[in-house]
């Protein structure tokens, strides 16, 4: 198996490439991770800034520095010691003129011999659609367009195409108009195999399967074997000649078949390579024991090690806080259901429609019932309230139907509770759809509709919870992470002692993440704003004298309450935030919050509102002051929190990566914000600073975040020198503490020879302090790797072990 220790994530795009990663890795040796793990780097659509939108899946990306320079950059690696993981893209690719089998298709209709490559509806319902691929790319109808002469005919390539602004459109063999020939737009655009509208209508038509609700990311269809040789032989081609030890394949949800494709892909790089999905965990929800990976991503851990700083006995107060403070009551079950159902109502309407259609055809080929309009509206209904009650992103029954326990079981109680929530619906229809969720093995059109539901069901939660209820549900926005519940209040330490010993004996060589591209807060930004969870009655006070102090740069009352009490959060959790961070940040999470404001449907008065508000409370002079005295006393508790976090990623039962940058102090909020330049010639000098600091010269110059660098730099070379404390059959056991401060040190063994201790819940352990609390040692003689200094076995006091730095690694010699 391959040795993947630690992981370096870094995010490639033209301003950063194949040669800048070149010139990190005598930075990324000394500061101990073994593998870069990359973005995705085949060939993108021009311009991208994070790879996901793949246009060639053949060539290395040109922008990054093509195939020389990641020679170049693969020596400098391996000179240095140093592996590749990289992130894939198997869901989905970018349609345009660079991804030659999207215009293929575009060019040739059904017939292009890519026409099965994509998830395209042949047979949409709508006679103008019928046979040809839906272009929703027009700022107007088509008959505005026509008449402003927006359209046009040019040339790309040798190849005559028509134009719409940057959108170019290949016409059907034998339909080009004559250079000079007056054009009949309407009858030209007949005899093409693509329908140009308005993009709105996509929400509610679009007849091919998207990444989400994104138009230019269309779904690859995986399951056919042409299609993954296609895609996948560049990649597999750099496994096999050892570029590559790993792959972290992306959102595995939206495939037809996630175990089929995964047992594909592992047996086409063998048994040695190491290989992670990004998998979303919902709470009790295990990974399926038979896919042959390694693990997730790491968002569940990241979930758990925020969970553990966040005091659970505070849930009581801050729920009353954030109700007193928004003026309603809010019940997180109902505000999930209402959120899946909003967007299958609106950016995803395409996918229910597309679903119940699939739906009523199996209903007509079993003979159950017609296909009226009533029956079509009923079973639109039914299935939009059974994703709404699915408590995970999918179920996992076979492409032949099968189903195992744990999906029927889940499935039941989904039709349960949509029955309960619509008992409008005729409840045939619900009988039926229970039919064909857990009676479809062994028949083909049961299978084909459930395999649709499947890929469809997870997008839906993604949009529903994490892009939309998550910036609704601000009662405490440090749960409110991907993959998190933000009903979850916490995680109590005997709880995660449980949940570490349990991915010790399923999931050892999970990857573990804090920050990733993708995080909404990063993990500086998490670990202090669970502080507020210690202090609720100040937080309380401090929110009640801001929004007084704020009025004045209110508009007619806007914006919301809600709004306007992340605000505060954000301010805390990001200090110090300069107005433009804050001002962008605001302005996605309410067009994401879909409640006054919206992607597609912008409402200029309330964003200007929203700005007013973070512009006047960030320039107003009194306020900033106030908001200064009340985070000052959280920046080093915060700081701790934070040290304590990544002790415990770097020891977990997994493999931890460090996103970019991120081995410093680091408070960004959602990107684009976490994917600014980072600074590396100030890293590689901090960084021999701190490989030659003791633990109390690192803590001194925090301002400087050498105590994260020194702490990072410190255990990963452990992990170096160490390896079998880390192994996947190390064991793990929890190390309890006696005294006051019990409760406040997060402590075990790995492998009898490696001691963690890490304290939590910070503000009220500073009330307390360590003087009297303990912990009992295995015998022997022990290293203390931070604080430079041999320790005896036995009863130790955590005042005098912790009396050099916040946290503690020991290593029995």
């Amino acid at each position: 198996m391959t040795d993947v220790r630690a992981t370096y994530r870094v995010q490639l795009h033209p301003g950063f490439t194949f040669d800048d990663v070149a010139g990190i890795a005598p930075y990324l040796q000394a500061l101990g991770v073994s593998h870069v793990y990359f973005s995705p780097f085949l060939e993108a659509r021009r311009g991208s800034t994070h790879g996901y939108d793949v246009v060639d899946h053949s060539k290395l990306n040109d922008e990054l520095g093509g195939n020389a320079a990641y020679e170049r950059m693969s020596t400098a690696l391996a000179d240095n010691g140093l592996g590749q993981i990289l992130d894939i893209v198997p869901n989905h690719a970018a349609i345009g003129r660079d991804n030659k089998r999207w215009w293929d298709v575009l060019k040739h209709g059904r017939d292009s011999r890519y026409a099965d490559f994509f998830d395209i509806d042949w047979d949409a319902p709508q006679e103008d659609l019928r046979g040809k691929v839906m272009a929703p790319v027009l700022g107007e109808e088509l008959e505005r367009v026509i008449e402003r002469g927006e359209l046009a005919v040019g040339e790309e390539v040798g190849e005559p195409v028509l134009r719409y602004y940057e959108h170019l459109f290949p016409f059907a063999p034998g339909t080009a108009p004559e250079r000079g020939a007056e054009i009949d737009w309407r009858a030209l655009l007949a005899r093409q195999h693509y329908l140009l509208c308005h993009w709105r209508r996509a929400a509610r038509s679009i007849n091919y399967r998207r990444f989400f609700d994104i138009n230019d990311l269309v779904a690859l269809r995986m399951e056919v074997p042409e299609v993954f040789e296609a895609t996948h032989r560049l990649v597999l081609s750099l496994v096999e000649d050892g570029h590559l030890e790993g792959l972290r394949v992306d959102h595995v949800d939206g495939l037809h078949d996630p175990q089929g494709y995964l047992e594909k892909l592992r047996k086409r790089v063998g048994a040695d390579a190491y290989l992670v999905v990004e998998k979303i965990l919902e709470p009790g929800e295990e990974l399926p024991r038979a896919w042959p990976v390694e693990g997730t991503t790491g968002y569940d851990f990241l979930n758990v090690a925020t969970g553990v700083l966040i005091d659970p006995a505070a849930e009581a107060a801050m729920t009353s806080i954030y109700q007193a403070f928004i003026g309603e009551t809010t019940d997180l079950e109902d505000s999930t259901r209402e959120k899946k159902l909003l967007v299958m109502r609106s950016i995803m309407a395409s996918d229910i429609a597309r679903l119940t259609r699939e739906l009523i055809r199996v209903f007509e080929n079993e003979g159950w019932m017609e296909a009226t309009q009533q029956v079509a509206d009923e079973a639109r209904v039914a299935l939009a309230e059974t994703i709404a009650a699915l408590p995970v992103y999918r179920t996992y029954i076979s492409p032949k139907g099968r189903a195992g326990e744990r999906d029927r079981a889940i499935l039941k109680d989904a039709l349960a509770t949509a029955r309960r929530n619509a008992p409008h619906v005729d409840q045939e229809i619900f009988d039926r759809l229970s039919v064909v969720f857990l009676e479809a093995e062994g028949n083909e059109g049961r299978a084909a509709f459930v395999a649709r539901f499947q890929q469809a069901s997870g997008p839906i939660m993604a949009k529903g919870v994490e892009d939309t209820l998550f910036y609704n549900y601000n009662r405490f926005v440090a749960l409110n992470e991907v993959g998190g519940d933000p009903g979850r209040f916490g995680v109590a330490l005997p709880r995660f002692h449980e949940i570490a010993a349990e991915a010790n004996q399923t999931r050892p060589r999970s990857m573990l993440a804090t920050s990733t591209h993708d995080t909404k807060r990063s993990d500086d930004v998490r670990a202090r704003l669970a502080l507020l969870s210690e202090i609720p009655d100040r937080w309380r006070a401090a929110v009640e004298r801001w929004s007084e102090m704020a009025v004045r740069h209110r508009t007619h009352g806007l914006p919301d309450r809600n709004a306007e009490y992340l605000l505060w959060q954000t301010i805390v959790g990001a200090w110090p935030l300069d107005a433009e961070r804050a001002v962008a940040f605001l302005t996605k999470a309410t067009r994401e919050a879909k409640r006054h404001t919206s992607w597609l449907d912008p409402n200029p008065t309330y964003e200007t509102a929203l700005e007013s508000l973070a512009r006047g409370v960030m320039g107003d002079e009194a306020l900033r002051d106030e908001l200064e005295a009340f985070v000052t006393p959280l920046i080093e508790p915060g700081r701790i929190n934070s040290l304590a976090q990544v002790l415990i990623k770097l020891t977990y039962p997994g493999v931890p990566d460090t996103y970019q940058g991120a081995e410093l102090w680091d408070l960004s909020l959602v990107d684009p914000d976490n994917r600014r330049p980072v600074d590396f010639a100030m890293r590689r000098a901090l960084l021999e600073q701190a490989l030659a600091a003791d633990a109390s010269a690192a803590w001194e110059r925090r301002d400087e975040g050498l105590p994260k660098l020194f702490l990072t730099a410190k255990t990963l070379h452990l992990r170096r020198r160490r390896p079998q404390a880390f192994e996947a059959s190390s064991p793990y056991e929890p190390l309890l503490a006696d005294g006051p401060a019990a409760d406040h040190a997060l402590a075990y063994l790995r492998a009898s020879e490696l001691a963690v201790i890490a304290p939590r819940l910070p503000i009220g352990l500073r009330e307390i302090g360590w003087q009297g609390t303990t912990l009992e040692l295995p015998e022997g003689r022990w290293r203390d790797e931070l604080g430079d200094r041999d320790l005896q076995g036995g009863r130790i006091e955590l005042a005098e072990l912790l009396d050099r730095f916040p946290v503690a690694l020991l290593v029995r010699s």
